[in-house]
């Protein structure tokens, strides 16, 4: 199993810091984790979030690639209706190349409509968008000269220089409803999960059904996860920015009307107290994967079996905490728990 660290760059109100020392941490946290073993770098895109929820996020990934030189980079993922085919194509090519060919592309809708009026584009049109964009950047990547006329998109023989080293990139689809597993399956993309049971197994039927083999797809899985060598400790560190985290993304459910369809908008979330005491079970409607190495140990391997995946994206660089916690908490995990989930 492939076991990578989401990083998603965010200084919120309750331990904020200038901006420039959140990046330099961050940073420095994403090498650490090429020093610790972890397989993967993992980026996700936010926009106007008061926490600085990173937007930009092949920046980013230049970054982490000038400072390493083996663990994987991928974006889980870059909100493809906001960004321009051929320009987001050129920056991945770029990405690799800085990287030696360790870049994979993760891409989602989006749904929060607030994002969308910032950004000058109806929420309406993010699937349509999404559908058309995402096969120019597949054909761009892989070399060809494309064009098209397009419902919102116009261009004539184009070719990206330089190329990427992979060929193909890796290229991921975040989708949780039917139409968006179907046709991640159909355009023969990886899956970027947020661990909720089902959409493994909806997507490789569809994969099946589109006459792929199931052996050549990666399906990742992601989890909110924090140890320390006591649980209460653990709870101590990390209870304040889970409860933000939780908080930011129910408020986010109640704006798009729950487009998620998880529910999420109408859960009651604990006052971080509850959060920093251990008096909370689940997170966004998953067992909390927060403790002592045996108890994170324990309730990883019960999450691999329930939903299954090559690639485990640990939401463990938690905003507001401070940079030596987390930093001891991936040394635990890699020492104390990362050996057992590869074993």
């Amino acid at each position: 199993m492939d076991i990578g660290i989401l990083f998603s760059f965010r200084n919120p109100g309750f331990n904020r810091v200038p901006w420039a020392r959140t990046y330099a941490n961050e940073l420095a946290l994403a090498a650490e984790a090429e020093a610790l073993g972890y397989d993967h770098v993992w980026l996700s895109e936010h926009h106007f979030v008061d926490d600085g929820y990173s937007p930009s996020l092949l920046p980013i990934a230049a970054a982490v690639a000038a400072r390493t030189e083996r663990i994987r980079i991928g974006t889980y993922v870059m909100l493809l209706p906001f960004h321009n085919p051929v320009r987001l194509a050129e920056d991945v090519a770029t990405v690799d190349a800085i990287a030696d060919g360790r870049f994979d592309l993760g891409v989602g809708l989006g749904y929060r409509p607030g994002e969308f009026a910032g950004m000058g584009i109806p929420s309406s049109e993010r699937a349509a968008r999404f559908q058309e964009a995402l096969p120019l950047v597949q054909r761009l990547l892989a070399g060809e000269t494309v064009s098209i006329e397009g419902r919102f998109h116009r261009f004539r023989e184009v070719r990206i220089t330089p190329q990427p080293v992979q060929k193909p990139v890796p290229i991921w689809v975040g989708a949780r409803g039917d139409r968006a597993l179907e046709r991640a399956a159909r355009l023969g993309c990886h899956l970027a999960s947020v661990g909720a049971p089902g959409h493994r197994e909806k997507y490789l039927a569809a994969l099946a059904s589109a006459g792929r083999n199931a052996a050549d797809h990666y399906v990742g899985q992601l989890a909110v996860v924090y140890v320390a060598p006591t649980a209460a400790q653990a709870w101590r560190e990390s209870g304040r920015a889970v409860q933000h985290v939780v908080q930011q993304y129910q408020a986010w459910a109640a704006e798009s009307g729950d487009a998620t369809g998880d529910a999420l908008a109408t859960m009651a979330v604990p006052p971080a107290e509850e959060f920093m005491a251990g008096r909370v079970a689940e997170v966004m409607g998953r067992p909390a994967m927060i403790g002592d190495p045996e108890q994170v140990r324990q309730r990883l391997r019960e999450f691999c079996v329930l939903t299954p995946a090559t690639h485990l994206v640990l939401m463990m660089a938690l905003p507001g905490v401070v940079p030596e916690h987390t930093r001891a908490s991936m040394a635990l995990f890699a020492r104390e728990v990362l050996p057992h989930l590869r074993g």
